[in-house]
């Protein structure tokens, strides 16, 4: 009785921190969209990161000490697809493509992340739940970023690239599964990753507009908001979402991804006054039907 008890607890537990991920990294949408008047997408996201990784180390600044060189090119890889690859690819498939197709695209990462387990986690095993909820979820996605007035139009390049930005974070999330199973500490492991991310995003500062001008904090609006960036979005949600998939597993974590365009909607009434429209309301309504779908029968065993 007192290990089902346990259990119960850290399941609670693993879904409030993928929940509290899901309504911050839900909301970066309008501190982005307010630094993008004087920033760079580049310059954005390396700020945050080493906003978050200097936070990390202040927080926690005892050097991690990788047991194994296998270990280590996992915490590489992670680095490169969940921090470099993910976020350079979304960024750069809002040039070519609208931002209501890249958030329907990038929304499928969970059914990557469910493909992807099948063949490298042991016990993360699947039922037609998972499916049908897919299903219910993205077409509530489709209606919400949509909201009955826009039209999907298929740009290749961009398109292609939000399928690739969805992939990388399937791929960090399966790479994120393994790093829990080493049993470090998760600030440790996650300031790992960020210093990885760091390192393979120095190279793309050469082919993308990037400048020192520091001076731009001044401005206590752009400072505000890198900061939510960089503390929230980056150092506190990669550490609950870390945290989130060592209890539930990649797959039951990925799901939350539903929620981030309901997040963005209601977040725009809050914050921008916009309206909700019935399609949209229908769309969110469809989007949490999904999740729970998927939620309520997927069959995991937390071990590797």
């Amino acid at each position: 009785m007192v290990g089902a008890a346990g259990t119960r607890d850290n399941n609670t537990l693993g879904h409030l921190a993928a929940l509290l991920s899901i309504l911050i990294w839900g909301t970066t949408f309008v501190s982005t969209k307010i630094l993008l008047q004087s920033f760079t997408p580049i310059e954005i996201l390396f700020f945050r990161f080493i906003i978050g990784l200097l936070t990390l180390i202040l927080i926690y600044p005892r050097r991690l000490k990788v047991n194994l060189r296998s270990q280590e090119i996992v915490f590489a890889a992670a680095g490169l697809s969940g921090v470099t690859l993910y976020y350079l690819l979304e960024n750069v498939a809002l040039s070519y493509t609208m931002a209501s197709n890249v958030g329907v695209i990038i929304c499928i990462a969970p059914f990557f992340t469910a493909i992807l387990a099948q063949f490298f986690l042991k016990g993360e095993s699947l039922n037609p739940n998972f499916f049908l909820g897919f299903i219910l979820a993205i077409s509530g996605i489709f209606l919400i970023s949509f909201n009955g007035t826009a039209t999907f139009e298929l740009n290749p390049i961009g398109d292609l690239l939000a399928v690739l930005a969805a992939f990388a974070w399937a791929v960090y999330s399966i790479l994120t599964r393994k790093i829990a199973s080493f049993g470090y500490n998760a600030i440790q492991t996650t300031r790992r990753v960020f210093s990885y991310g760091l390192l393979f995003m120095l190279p793309t500062l050469l082919f993308f507009p990037f400048k020192w001008e520091l001076g731009r904090f001044a401005n206590p609006i752009y400072l505000f908001n890198i900061l939510f960036l960089g503390l929230g979005a980056s150092a506190l949600c990669f550490v609950t979402w870390s945290f989130s998939v060592r209890l539930l597993g990649a797959v039951k974590s990925s799901i939350y991804i539903y929620m981030v365009p309901v997040i963005t909607v209601v977040t725009a009434v809050i914050v921008l006054h916009e309206k909700i429209t019935g399609m949209a309301g229908l769309g969110i309504l469809l989007t949490l039907m999904g999740l729970m779908v998927s939620e309520s029968k997927v069959a995991f065993k937390q071990k590797i």
